[in-house]
């Protein structure tokens, strides 16, 4: 069974994610896989140069992930270049991964992914969990956890698919607005009746 996990940034999959891995399904990050084909020598590395240039560099010759960040999320033109470069990559690699896993016999695989439709990630999904959380949650936790300015963080929530378009996938709703062990006795509840095969 393979679990897609979406929802806007800071609407807190990462927190969900962490209770299923705690019920023993494996955690496919796809930030964690799209800071791996940015790393230096990588293919969407060079591209990344190629298009942007050096100032998106660090001294040590590794991408400068805010820098780049800010430019993207202020131009919609730009982000699209590097979703195109970088999105086949991501997906690529977590295909390979979920193979390399059900090979292995792993049972429940979460891919972990803010942009899971619009990579089109939910193809490999046999059900999609959606966290839904209020904008003004997502902009302060946004700007507690990454340290972004007000108009950064808004420019990234922008740059996302609204709500409405993504819940049109979804399989299961969880509103993250309520406090922890509440979010935490409803993730228990549905990951029971889903590997069940009741939900």
């Amino acid at each position: 069974m393979v679990i897609g996990i979406t929802g806007g940034i800071a609407s807190g999959k990462s927190t969900i994610s962490k209770f299923l891995e705690g019920m023993g399904a494996y955690i496919i990050d796809a930030d964690e896989i799209g800071r791996e084909v940015v790393q230096k020598g990588e293919k969407a590395y060079n591209e990344i140069v190629r298009y942007f240039g050096s100032d998106v560099l660090l001294n040590s010759g590794e991408i400068n992930r805010k820098k780049l960040g800010n430019i993207v999320f202020s131009e919609p033109e730009e982000l699209k270049v590097l979703n195109d470069i970088t999105h086949p990559e991501i997906v690529k690699r977590i295909s390979e991964k979920i193979d390399d896993l059900k090979k292995a016999g792993v049972k429940a695989i979460i891919i972990d992914a803010a942009i899971l439709i619009e990579m089109g990630l939910n193809k490999y999904c046999d059900k999609i969990w959606f966290i839904q959380t209020n904008k003004e949650t997502q902009l302060s936790r946004l700007m507690e956890r990454d340290r972004f300015d007000s108009k950064n963080a808004q420019n990234r929530i922008k740059r996302q698919h609204g709500n409405e378009k993504n819940i049109a996938f979804a399989d299961v709703i969880i509103n993250n607005d309520k406090p922890l062990e509440k979010i935490r006795e409803e993730v228990k509840e549905i990951w029971d009746k889903t590997i069940e095969g009741k939900e």
